[in-house]
C-alpha cells in the first residue's frame, strides 16, 4: 500500500479507537519564578527520570502533558544557565511535582548569575508553552525559527534591526542575507518579564520575511557596522558594511552599502577591498556595533568596535564613505577580573561584545564576550567601565555564565531604556554551535536572548571603583 494512502487510512480509522468520550486530558501548566522576585524565568529545563525534556517559554511556563505520569509524584531535574534549585543529599538538584491535568504548579529558582534573564527576542513559539494551557494566544507568530547576531540602528525616528543568516520553517536553509525588521524607539513597555517585543520584519511580495542586503557574488552576505549618519544636507543615511563569504567561513569580499528608502533594502556603495594574492589581508574596516563620541573640541565621531573601538571617523556620511578619512585605534592590552584572584584576561581573550555610554554610571560601560572562559568556551560575559570610549577600562566583573553552550556577539541596547535609567539591556545569540556536542534546546538555540544589568546592583561594586 503506497505511503500517502497508509496515512490517510491511520487518520481515518485512529479516532474510531478511542475510548467512547475519551478526551485528550489539558496539560498542567508549571510556572518558573524566580525565587524573591517572582518573576517568570525562561529557558529553564524540567527533565524527568526517563528523559523526557521540558523548557520554560517567555512566560516561564512549562506545559507538562505525559500522560504517564499524570497524578504521579515525579522526580523532575532543574537547569538553566545561571538559575538553579539546591542539591539534595545525591548531589541532585532538582524537584518533585505531582502534575494534573488542568492544574497549576509553581516552581522557584534561585538566581546565580548577575545579569536576569527578560526572555527570547527571536525565534518561533516564544509564548507555545502558555499556549498549550490556553493563554497568550495573542502572541503574534513572525515566521521565522531562529536568527544569527544583531545589528540595530536608530535611523529617522525608528529603530532597525539587521540580523544574520536565519532559520525559517520550509527547508533547513533560510535567509542568508539579513533578516531585518524596525520597532518604535521605546519598543519595551517594561523591563521585567515575560518579554513582549514585536517586530515589524521585513516582508516579500508573498508576506514572508525577506533579507535585506541582497549583494552581487556567490555565497551568504554579513552586514556590520550599521549606523545612521547625516549627510551634507543634512538628510540621515542609514549606512553599513557587507562581507561576501564563501566555504568554508572565508570572506572574498568587503564593501559599503546604503539604504535605500524606496526598495527597503541595501545597495552596495562600492567595494574597499576583494581578496587576492596581491590582497590577501583585508584593511581595517567599519566593523562592529557603532558609537557617537564628542571629543573635547565639540567635534563629533562615530566609533567601531567590537567590542573596543578599533576604527574612527568623523560622524557623516561623507567621511564614513570615504576611507581616506578613517583612523584605526589601538585596543585595550587586557582585563582584570575583580573576583580576587588576580586572573588577567587578555585583549586576545576577548572575542566579542559592545560599550555604550552610560548617563547613569557617567562611565562608558562594556560588556564582552570571553574567548577560551569556563564552564564555557565561548558563554563568559563580563562587565567593565571606563572614563573614556579608550579606556583605560576597570576591573571586570563576569555576569552571565553558560554550562556547555554558546552566548556570541553580544549587542548592549542603550536605545531601548530611557537615557538616566540604571538598567542595562544586552542581547546575543544563544547556540549549540563552538560548544562540546550539547543537545540543542528546543525553540531556543540559534537565536537572540534578551538580558538586563541593574547598574545599582552591589554584585557590580568591583567594577565601579575609580
Amino acid at each position: 500500500m503506497p505511503r500517502p494512502v497508509r496515512v490517510l487510512l491511520l487518520a481515518a480509522i485512529l479516532p474510531h479507537c478511542l475510548p467512547a468520550g475519551a478526551a485528550t486530558p489539558a496539560p498542567c501548566r508549571i510556572e518558573i519564578v524566580e525565587e524573591g522576585a517572582g518573576w517568570p524565568v525562561p529557558l529553564i529545563e524540567l527533565r524527568t527520570t526517563h528523559n523526557v525534556r521540558f523548557v520554560s517559554d517567555n512566560a516561564g511556563v512549562i506545559a507538562f502533558d505525559l500522560p504517564e505520569l499524570m497524578g504521579r509524584e515525579t522526580w523532575f531535574d532543574v537547569s538553566g544557565h545561571g538559575y538553579e534549585v539546591p542539591e539534595d543529599g545525591f548531589g541532585y538538584r532538582g524537584i518533585r511535582l505531582t502534575p494534573e491535568p488542568g492544574g497549576t504548579l509553581r516552581v522557584e529558582v534561585r538566581r546565580t548569575i548577575v545579569a536576569r534573564r527578560l526572555g527570547r527576542l527571536t525565534g518561533g513559539g516564544l509564548f507555545a508553552e502558555s499556549q498549550q494551557t490556553g493563554r497568550d494566544w495573542e502572541w503574534p507568530e513572525s515566521g521565522v525559527l531562529g536568527c544569527d547576531s544583531v545589528q540595530t540602528a536608530m535611523h529617522r525616528g525608528r529603530l532597525y534591526w539587521l540580523w544574520g543568516d536565519t532559520t525559517l520553517a520550509r527547508y533547513p536553509l533560510g535567509i542568508f542575507d539579513s533578516l531585518g525588521a524596525t520597532t518604535p524607539r521605546r519598543a519595551l513597555t517594561s523591563f521585567e518579564p515575560p518579554l513582549r517585543l514585536k517586530f515589524e520584519i521585513f516582508q516579500d511580495g508573498a508576506g514572508r520575511p525577506r533579507g535585506i542586503t541582497r549583494m552581487p557574488g556567490g555565497g551568504p552576505t554579513w552586514a556590520t557596522g550599521m549606523t545612521s549618519l547625516p549627510n551634507r544636507e543634512g538628510i540621515p543615511r542609514l549606512v553599513c558594511a557587507y562581507m561576501k563569504i564563501r566555504p568554508p567561513l572565508e570572506e572574498y569580499e568587503w564593501g559599503l552599502a546604503v539604504w535605500n528608502e524606496q526598495t527597503e533594502e541595501f545597495d552596495r556603495l562600492k567595494v574597499i577591498w576583494s581578496k587576492s594574492k596581491e590582497t590577501p589581508v583585508r584593511p581595517v574596516v567599519p566593523a562592529g556595533h557603532p558609537v557617537r563620541w564628542r571629543d573635547d573640541a565639540g567635534n563629533e565621531w562615530v566609533l567601531f568596535g567590537h567590542p573596543f573601538p578599533h576604527l574612527r571617523c568623523p560622524a557623516t556620511y561623507e567621511a564614513w564613505s570615504n576611507p581616506w578619512t578613517w583612523e584605526p585605534l589601538t585596543p585595550p592590552t587586557a582585563f582584570e577580573a575583580a573576583d580576587g584572584t588576580g586572573k588577567v584576561i587578555p585583549h586576545s581573550g576577548v572575542h566579542s561584545g559592545g560599550i555604550a555610554w552610560s548617563a547613569f554610571r557617567q562611565r562608558w560601560a562594556a560588556v564582552f564576550l570571553q574567548l577560551g572562559g569556563e564552564p564555557s568556551a565561548l558563554g563568559e560575559l563580563w562587565y567593565a567601565e571606563a572614563k573614556s570610549p579608550f579606556g583605560p577600562w576597570g576591573r571586570a566583573v563576569k555576569v552571565l555564565s553558560h554550562e556547555n553552550y554558546t552566548f556570541y556577539n553580544p549587542k548592549l541596547h542603550p536605545d531601548l531604556t530611557p537615557a538616566e535609567s540604571p538598567i542595562l539591556l544586552f542581547e546575543g545569540t544563544y547556540t549549540r554551535q563552538f560548544a562540546n556536542r550539547p543537545e540543542p534546546t528546543p525553540r531556543h538555540d540559534y537565536n537572540q536572548m534578551l538580558y538586563r544589568l541593574d547598574l545599582d546592583d552591589p554584585a557590580l561594586a568591583p567594577a565601579q571603583r575609580e
